[in-house]
């Protein structure tokens, strides 16, 4: 059995996998709403952040302790990548946890994103998309080999910290988030994009909850896992705030603590960089894969699959 920690920017996940004759089965999966991206002030993680962090990791180090697994690995992305601080940030939490922690670059992490997918994948071709708490990854992939990666320091979170004033945005924050991640897109040199991807595969917590809400709005099966495109205003216009004004109503409120309570400030900032993105490509569907990043980390950095593929 192998224990899989990711210590992200928005949850701290632990996930036990048992792996044979090259599959895994998902045997335990808990996770922390740790909002680490909110405890960074001046590109520093404070140290309330890595008290929470600590906080978090110390109660999946106990539940790996009783299940006797030796096999613990702990990577973490662009929450304590990113800032300035992360060397200390990453030894007082590794001191403290007694836990050894990778710090993945965004190139890496939105490789591992790709093995995630690959096993699982619908599209043998295509863009795939991670949106996570601090930063969104993309890779650009042809019959199923990478053809560029790129990792944007915009999240959901890190989007509802930076541009929204109340607890919901109004249209023009919608309108700031939309063409901040699209600046960061384009300031990629995206030599090996294409100009429109019809289809795209969604990767991540926040595309999930949007699926969740897409499903709720439609009236679908919570077994879809299809987003029509033209359809994602729909999943966030009834939740924005009104002009003047910093709440929504009573019906729309209930409908995010009723489907994603765990994710209430983030899914609106989240699934606006999803609509940026998914316009700017023309795309008309988005498929939702339940693997990731931590199936790519267990397959290539633990099981050293994929050897084809560099990170």
């Amino acid at each position: 059995m192998y224990a899989i920690i990711d210590i992200g920017s928005n949850t701290i996940r632990l996930v036990i996998y048992k792996a044979e004759n090259n599959s895994y089965t998902v045997l335990l999966n808990k996770k922390e709403m740790a909002a680490l991206a909110s405890y960074v002030h001046d590109n520093m993680m404070s140290g309330a952040g890595i008290d929470k962090a600590c906080h978090a990791l110390t109660t999946f180090k106990k539940i790996v302790n009783e299940l006797n697994i030796s096999n613990v690995y702990a990577f973490a992305t662009a929450a304590l990548r990113n800032v300035a601080n992360s060397n200390q940030a990453v030894q007082e939490i590794e001191y403290r946890t007694g836990l050894k922690i990778d710090v993945i670059s965004g190139r890496t992490e939105a490789t591992l994103d790709f093995i995630g997918i690959a096993g699982t994948a619908a599209l043998k071709s295509g863009l795939m998309i991670d949106i996570g708490g601090a930063s969104t990854e993309l890779v650009a992939y042809e019959n199923m080999k990478i053809k560029q990666a790129v990792s944007l320091p915009l999240g959901s979170l890190s989007a509802y910290n930076k541009y929204t004033n109340h607890f919901f945005p109004n249209k023009d924050e919608r309108e700031k988030i939309s063409s901040k991640i699209l600046s960061l897109l384009e300031a990629e040199k995206q030599i090996n994009f294409a100009a429109e991807y019809q289809n795209i595969c969604g990767v991540g917590g926040t595309i999930r909850a949007a699926k969740k809400l897409y499903n709720q709005i439609f009236s679908l099966s919570p077994q879809n896992n299809t987003i029509q495109a033209k359809y994602i205003n729909n999943i966030i216009k009834p939740f924005l705030s009104k002009k003047n004004k910093n709440h929504i109503d009573r019906s729309s409120l209930d409908t995010l603590l009723d489907i994603v309570p765990e994710r209430i400030r983030t899914i609106l900032p989240g699934t606006i960089i999803l609509e940026a993105l998914v316009e700017h490509f023309a795309a008309q569907n988005i498929f939702v894969s339940q693997a990731g990043v931590r199936e790519g980390y267990l397959s290539k950095i633990v099981l050293k699959e994929f050897d084809d593929i560099e990170v």
